[in-house]
């Protein structure tokens, strides 16, 4: 299996199939701290830190790794946590981008 962190997102558009439910349990090998939706269309993860400061400048850092990969999470920031949830829209489920950006965002502060 390739590293996931090495690779980078493709746009998902046009006839793009979402993984299915057991590439998707495949690639979760590789981003074990997160969990799969039960239909198989969604990631999610809930960070946490000592405080509101530290939980928006892991955000921030979050936003910088969408921004590379052009694949955007929606996160939730409140005290002490952030909550990620990732899908890719277009395709209404999961992509391997979802992954590569899951495990880059495994990486921040690693």
């Amino acid at each position: 299996m390739t590293d996931l962190t090495k690779k980078k997102c493709v746009p998902c558009e046009g006839d793009f199939p979402a993984l299915t439910k057991a590439q998707a349990e495949d690639l979760m090998e590789q981003v074990p701290e997160w969990k799969l939706s039960e239909d198989a269309t969604k990631l999610s993860r809930l960070y946490g830190f000592k405080d509101f400061a530290a939980a928006l400048a892991f955000a921030n850092e979050v936003g910088k790794v969408a921004e590379e990969e052009w694949h955007h999470p929606d996160l939730r920031v409140s005290w002490g946590k952030v909550e990620i949830e990732l899908t890719t829209h277009s395709i209404r489920g999961l992509s391997e981008n979802d992954f590569i950006v899951a495990a880059k965002i495994d990486q921040i502060g690693t």
